[in-house]
């Protein structure tokens, strides 16, 4: 048993607690609860695989809740678009809630607490009260409107309520302490003014809850044991508590907010601000783009569900904000396609080589395994003539001992066929290679149990027939950003570190087994890295995306 405490990340030990103390494990209830303000990304995915996960630990349910308390930045696409991220994960919710479930009872339980003296209105302005607020080191002083009578605070609320007042012009504050310790326990904004359309609720409300009052009463009305939130809400902990107690029923079950560390990734941004700027700016083509840390982004570009989780898993959590090197999620879906993708074969920056000795009328069909990692992969066939492509920096004139590929006089075994030898070249105008003489050994056949075939050479080159080829766009995708922490210099703007070199879009050919990929579909171009068909394929026209490249540099840090 103590092995396993061992293993325990913190929020385990903490349910492990409450657990030995006492809480019946059937009270145990975890919720997501994410904005539908954008699409959710590789942090918020270190926050679902959390949650679900403690759900699937301990054979508990999970709510996913949406926090749509702010109809000027949120949309219905959001909410399909965070379902579909959630369930490809491949997790499931128990119940399916939104924060706008709760507007009534939260406007009910407002009521109550200016009968109670604990809430007033107030309209000053943003900065009067901003003012008033006081410093972490010096106290906050009362609002001028702070000891307005029950029946005046009432009749004023019901007015913002009935849309009398214009936006900006009343709030609705809790009474709390202008000279507590904490910030956010001096007179916090419960409701503001907002005459914006909402995306389930309509117009029915013109007043909306502010998250801190909306998100520990939606807890307790859903009897969550566990709320779990990122470090940035740590200082709002004494709020959440504050407010869940004044309504708090000890026939109930009381939620407890525990922090960790939103996950932080090396070159990128995680800002959902930032990242539709990156939208709306149209530097990015969507929210799916393959450069961005979106969810729908990473599937598109050809990351697996498994390597999300994997990733997330191996990250863990931290009660402290720390950056992951993005190099660990490539290392995490190198290692799943390495298992599970097919291995093929295509050219992207070709060169025509003509064998010279082989018959100009033949044509062969090889037979090259589909992944050596997978016993049940099979084969596929790949057929073979005079005339292929290979890649341009394969080949040199001259070269010195350490490059094993194709130079003059030298040979090199063709992947799953034979073995070559480059006897001249022909270059154009600007000394360019535009054809590669060469000779086969007819006899070196791959796998067909001769001598030949069992000579050794030091190079293997991948190359596809160019009369069975097929013509496919490639989209070669590298870091969108160029600095490994683009959004933390205060001098500079993020989009200063964009790179110029993201994408780079290029005509390639591919073997003609590919002719029938279809989208998400993922393979290894042997010797080049993994690549996912993208959803721009038709039935014309072949696209991929590079997923990432073959080397593994997580793998050379030693992990």
């Amino acid at each position: 048993m103590s092995e396993e405490k061992k293993s325990l990340n913190f929020i385990e030990q903490i349910i492990e607690e409450d657990l030995a103390n006492g809480l019946p494990k059937e009270k145990l209830r975890f919720r997501f609860p994410p904005e539908p303000n954008g699409y959710l990304h590789i942090g918020h995915a270190a926050s679902i695989c959390l949650n679900f996960g403690l759900g699937l630990t301990y054979n508990a349910p999970v709510n996913l809740r949406f926090d749509d308390t702010n109809p000027a930045k949120e949309e219905q696409e959001y909410v399909d678009a965070i379902k579909h991220d959630i369930q490809w994960l491949g997790f499931k919710w128990d119940k399916e809630l939104y924060s706008s479930d709760y507007f009534q009872q939260l406007f009910d339980w407002a009521i109550e607490f200016i009968k109670e003296g604990k809430a007033y209105v107030d309209n000053q302005s943003s900065e009067e009260m901003a003012k008033q607020k006081g410093t972490p080191t010096e106290h906050g002083t009362d609002s001028p409107n702070r000891n307005r009578s029950i029946e005046e605070n009432l009749d004023l609320f019901m007015k913002m309520k009935s849309g009398e007042f214009n936006e900006g012009s009343h709030v609705l504050r809790a009474k709390i302490d202008m000279k507590h310790v904490n910030m956010h326990m001096r007179d916090p904004i419960m409701y503001r003014i907002l005459k914006k359309h909402h995306h389930r609720t309509g117009d029915d409300w013109c007043i909306y809850p502010m998250y801190d009052w909306t998100h520990g009463e939606s807890d307790y009305i859903e009897q969550i044991s566990h709320s779990i939130c990122t470090l940035e809400f740590k200082s709002h902990r004494d709020l959440y508590d504050w407010y869940v107690d004044q309504v708090y029923d000890t026939n109930l079950l009381r939620p407890k907010q525990r922090e960790f560390a939103r996950r932080n990734l090396s070159y990128t941004v995680m800002s959902k601000r930032k990242l539709l700027q990156l939208v709306e700016e149209k530097i990015v083509t969507g929210w799916d783009d393959p450069r961005m840390p979106t969810i729908s982004g990473l599937r598109r570009r050809g990351y697996t569900a498994n390597s999300i989780r994997t990733f997330s898993e191996t990250a863990g959590i931290s009660k402290r904000d720390n950056v992951t090197d993005v190099a660990l999620l490539e290392h995490c879906i190198k290692d799943d396609l390495n298992k599970t993708a097919p291995r093929v074969m295509a050219v992207l920056d070709p060169v025509k080589v003509i064998i010279t000795n082989y018959p100009e009328d033949k044509e062969e069909i090889l037979t090259a395994e589909n992944n050596q990692e997978d016993e049940n992969a099979g084969f596929r066939e790949v057929p073979f003539s005079k005339e292929i492509y290979i890649e341009k920096e394969d080949f040199r004139e001259e070269a010195n001992k350490k490059f094993f590929r194709l130079k003059l006089g030298k040979e090199v075994r063709l992947k799953n066929a034979y073995i070559i030898k480059a006897e001249s070249c022909i270059k154009d105008e600007n000394g360019e290679v535009t054809e590669i003489h060469c000779t086969y050994d007819e006899d070196s056949l791959s796998g067909s149990g001769s001598e030949a075939s069992k000579r050794r050479v030091k190079g293997t080159l991948h190359w596809v027939s160019i009369k069975h080829a097929r013509k496919a766009e490639v989209r070669v995708y590298d870091r969108l950003f160029t600095h490994e922490a683009p959004d933390s210099q205060k001098d500079k703007d993020f989009k200063e570190f964009i790179n110029p070199d993201s994408l780079n879009v290029i005509e390639a050919f591919v073997e003609p087994s590919l002719k029938t990929a279809k989208n998400l579909d993922r393979f290894q171009f042997q010797r080049l890295g993994y690549f996912c068909v993208d959803k721009d394929t038709t039935a014309n026209k072949l696209v991929f995306n590079r997923t990432v490249p073959l080397r593994d540099s997580w793998a050379k840090m030693g992990q």
